[in-house]
């Protein structure tokens, strides 16, 4: 940049001969510029009230001479070759500098791209390794496929049907052994009852125990679910009724007190 500004200031020096034939030639050109715009005025028709015919007749002359400039052949103002190379240096040193400023638009886009690029191949590894990745999962399925037949597929969904019925009864066992220990008969309780106090309490002997009224519910909603209501009967202890109700693990019927089902729970 420095020397295209070194070059600019020797450009911008010329002689005085050269100086004075560029400032003869201006005002040449100048007088020559007044004398035609003189003649245009002069030539210019009055204001008529056709504005239509004076806009077409406007265009047609503005058409031929447009057609005549297109015609000539451009020549340079001076004849000093001073002047001419002062003003090709010029041109010249402008022309550098726009030159130079489309170098550097052009490296900061270059610049720009290549950043782009390399995020996009990343991106690209990326996806490549996740696309290997699938392909590695779904020949591992393939395998697993063909090694596990239908008959062991067959087998080892019994297996674990009755992995899991071993599993409930289980629970069922421990259940009625908590109910058991903790909730027993009436008729024990009673019997303890009347032997502590030495009150007679007189009980059916007909009543069911807490974990039979307990299957009793679950046994209506698996089986009827549309109507999974229980009629309490004789046999149903009342206290029992009632802690089940107390605990949310049955409800009551909303029109009939005497019919309970078991609380849904999920």
């Amino acid at each position: 940049m420095g020397e295209v500004r070194a070059d600019r200031r020797a450009a911008g020096q010329l002689s005085e001969a050269a100086e004075s034939e560029l400032v003869q030639q201006c005002e040449e050109q100048f007088a020559q510029l007044e004398k035609l715009q003189n003649e245009i005025i002069l030539c210019e028709p009055d204001i008529c009230e056709n504005h239509q015919e004076q806009s077409v007749s406007r265009l047609a002359a503005t058409d031929a001479e447009l057609k005549l400039w297109m015609s000539m052949q451009p020549s340079s103002l001076a004849a000093n070759a001073e002047i001419l190379l002062h003003a090709g240096k010029d041109e010249m040193l402008k022309l550098c500098s726009e030159l130079e400023m489309v170098v550097s638009c052009c490296e900061a886009k270059r610049d720009k791209l290549r950043e782009t690029k390399e995020l996009e191949q990343k991106w690209l590894e990326e996806k490549k390794q996740v696309l290997l990745a699938a392909n590695d999962h779904i020949e591992r399925l393939r395998v697993e496929k063909e090694k596990y037949s239908e008959h062991n597929i067959l087998l080892e969904t019994k297996a674990k049907i009755q992995k899991m019925k071993a599993y409930q009864e289980q629970l069922m066992e421990s259940l009625g052994d908590i109910l058991e220990k903790h909730v027993p008969l009436p008729q024990d309780e009673s019997t303890a009852s009347k032997k502590k106090k030495n009150i007679p309490l007189k009980i059916s002997e007909d009543l069911v125990s807490l974990s039979k009224i307990l299957e009793v519910l679950m046994d209506k909603v698996m089986n009827t679910p549309h109507d999974p209501y229980v009629t309490i009967d004789h046999t149903f202890w009342p206290p029992y009724v009632e802690m089940l109700l107390r605990y949310g693990i049955a409800v009551r019927h909303q029109e009939n007190n005497f019919k309970i089902r078991l609380e849904t729970f999920f």
